[in-house]
C-alpha cells in the first residue's frame, strides 16, 4: 500500500514515514502542498495523510487539488490545533482526523480503517 504523507514539520513527517515503513507500508513524504502535487503523479498512492495547516496551501486546499489528479484517493488529516480545524475537516468529509502528537498505533489503526483492512 502506497501512502503519501504531507506535513511542513520535516522531523515529524520523516519519522512517521519511517515508522509506517517498519509496519509494512510503502510511505513517502513531502513537506509542502506543491511537492505533493508533483509526487502524487509518480506512484499509485492509495492514501494521503495531510497536515491541515501548512504554509501557502492548507491540507484542505491540497485535498481539493489532489481529488482532480487522483479520484478515489483516501485521506487522513493531522492537526496540532483544535475545534476550528475539527469543524473544517468534518466539513471536508475526511476519512479520518487525528490530533498531533499522534501515536503511531492510532495512525496505523486509522490507515487500516480508511483502507478497509
Amino acid at each position: 500500500m502506497k501512502i503519501l504523507l504531507v506535513d511542513d514539520e520535516l522531523e515529524l513527517v520523516s519519522a512517521l514515514a519511517e515508522r509506517l515503513s517498519f509496519r509494512g507500508f510503502e510511505a513517502d513524504w513531502v513537506i509542502s502542498g506543491a511537492e505533493a502535487m508533483d509526487k502524487i503523479l509518480e506512484k499509485d498512492y492509495v492514501l494521503a495523510i495531510l497536515d491541515v495547516k501548512m504554509p501557502r496551501m492548507s491540507g484542505l486546499e491540497l485535498r481539493k487539488r489532489l481529488e482532480h489528479l487522483r479520484p478515489g484517493l483516501k485521506y487522513i488529516f493531522l492537526s496540532g490545533h483544535g475545534s476550528e480545524d475539527d469543524y473544517r475537516v468534518g466539513a471536508a468529509k475526511a476519512d479520518s482526523y487525528l490530533v498531533k502528537p499522534v501515536k503511531i498505533e492510532d495512525l496505523v489503526e486509522q490507515i487500516n480503517m480508511a483502507l478497509g483492512n
